[in-house]
């Protein structure tokens, strides 16, 4: 009888909150975009969700540039999976810092963009390091949804 209570309570909890699931990002050489790319380089999650850093090719890692209010800033280490746990609603920009002038770049939206106002005054200084591709940076802030 308790081991059966317990697994309702675990299944209402689950129904009520969700699952968590992991997203993986390959960090790669090549990919679909072209060189030196974030795969896939936007990303939509929920709270609680997981992201991993996949360095699926050599001499890559990444950084945060901007992160939502409450999560705390970070940087993987070269080479390196490197796990996130998206614990507050808003938009992630980062970058590869040995390939960000090669437009290595990538987001996160972790439900509505609460922090939009600070990646619209970030962004420009961001793209303004990328000399190759700078169009992916655009490309970004243009599949970020209200």
């Amino acid at each position: 009888m308790y081991i059966r209570s317990m697994t309702l309570v675990f299944g209402l909890l689950l129904a009520t909150f969700g699952v968590a699931k992991e997203i993986k990002i390959e960090m790669l050489n090549y990919g679909p975009e072209g060189g030196m790319v974030f795969q896939p380089s936007f990303v939509r999650a929920e709270l609680g969700d997981i992201v991993t850093f996949v360095p699926t090719h050599a001499g890559h890692y990444a950084q945060s540039y901007v992160v939502p209010e409450g999560q705390s800033a970070w940087k993987s280490t070269m080479n390196q999976p490197f796990s996130i746990t998206l614990s507050h609603e808003g938009v992630h920009l980062y970058y590869c810092p040995p390939h960000l002038m090669m437009g290595m770049v990538g987001m996160i939206q972790v439900g509505k963009p609460a922090n939009l106002e600070v990646i619209n005054a970030k962004v420009g200084r961001l793209k303004s390091k990328v000399a190759l591709k700078p169009e992916r940076v655009d490309a970004l802030m243009e599949q970020i949804q209200e």
